[in-house]
């Protein structure tokens, strides 16, 4: 494997590692769903770093049963996103069977992937996410009869319960390969936990020998070390980056890399995140539009210098003040002289 350097922007060429119901899936990563991130020009964005499989924001199937324009949004995909994971989430299946027909009509994706890990209570509390946790036995009817009618592979996500009593990892992992799922991926967490305390890895250290799909380990990946320990306790096939990813994009070729040849690259300088900050905004801005774009970028750039600690001003101005294009390349242009000032 090796990395190619073309204006800044790493395109890292993976070999397969595995190929799920006829998808290949290269390198050992994969890019995790994350609300109000992993639009389509996120996933592109990305793409070019190593991403062997992304996934889409979660979608509501009641949205697009019942024709949400919005909702209707997340179901874009781009010319570089491939191969690509819908996430649909839902409780009943009188509202994702017809979802699941609408979006095979509408929209290119590779996979169907089924959220069964949400922790967020408005979702929560209409039973979808990791409230099917508590409801195996209807859980493995209501997959089933969703593999039936897909015309597309079905993975699934989960946690590893609802709380710590309840921890059915296994249980759930075993109904979910009945009933069809090609693969499966497992957020270390109870749904109790939210995404407080450590991702406990050695929950699923036995979960490979009672399932026979691939399994993706998924929960507090931001560093190549953190990735191989994750993979190692938990005898996962693929590990999955999500917030540590954010601001990040090169964490992906990173974690590809230490895993094939045991080589820790070193981190991105200040002006490669410039160029990285740049090229994601211009994408995002182009397929949201500045309006909506801008604002979603305040929330988004200032985890490109996160690792910097003389950038805490700069990252608050990029989250209070951006307010227009124009504003947005002025910001960045500000901090590519800054740096190259320091440089001479």
């Amino acid at each position: 494997m090796k990395v190619l350097l073309s204006l800044s922007i790493l395109f890292y060429i993976t070999f397969t590692v595995m190929e799920v119901k006829g998808i290949k899936i290269n390198g050992h990563v994969v890019l995790g769903p994350m609300a109000g991130v992993t639009s389509s020009s996120y996933r592109e964005f990305m793409k070019p770093f190593g991403v062997g499989l992304s996934f889409s924001e979660m979608v509501s199937d009641c949205g697009i049963d019942y024709g949400n324009a919005k909702t209707f949004e997340y179901l874009k995909s781009a010319p570089l996103d491939s191969p690509f994971a819908l996430q649909l989430f839902g409780f009943s299946l009188e509202h994702t069977l017809p979802a699941i027909k609408k979006m095979e009509e509408v929209a290119s994706y590779d996979m169907l992937d089924l959220n069964f890990g949400c922790p967020v209570n408005k979702v929560v509390k209409t039973g979808a996410g990791s409230a099917w946790l508590k409801r195996v036995d209807e859980l493995e009817h209501y997959v089933s009869e969703i593999v039936k009618v897909s015309s597309k592979p079905v993975s699934a996500k989960i946690r590893l319960g609802w709380d710590e009593d309840s921890i059915n990892v296994i249980e759930v992992a075993k109904a979910l390969e009945r009933a069809g799922v090609c693969l499966l991926s497992v957020h270390c967490r109870t749904r109790s936990q939210g995404y407080s305390g450590k991702a406990r890895y050695e929950e699923i250290s036995s979960l490979k020998e009672n399932i026979h799909i691939p399994l993706v380990v998924s929960g507090d990946i931001f560093s190549p070390i953190d990735a191989k320990m994750a993979l190692d306790i938990a005898h996962a096939d693929l590990v999955m980056v999500a917030r540590g990813g954010l601001g990040h994009p090169f964490l992906i070729t990173q974690i590809n890399e230490y895993l094939d040849n045991g080589v820790l690259l070193p981190n991105p300088d200040v002006l490669t995140q410039v160029d990285y900050a740049r090229k994601f905004a211009l994408m995002l801005i182009e397929e949201k539009g500045e309006y909506i774009g801008i604002r979603e970028l305040r929330g988004l750039l200032p985890h490109f210098f996160s690792s910097f600690p003389g950038y805490k001003r700069i990252r608050m101005q990029i989250a209070s003040s951006l307010d227009s294009k124009e504003s947005l390349l002025n910001t960045l242009n500000g901090i590519e002289i800054r740096e190259k000032h320091s440089q001479m």
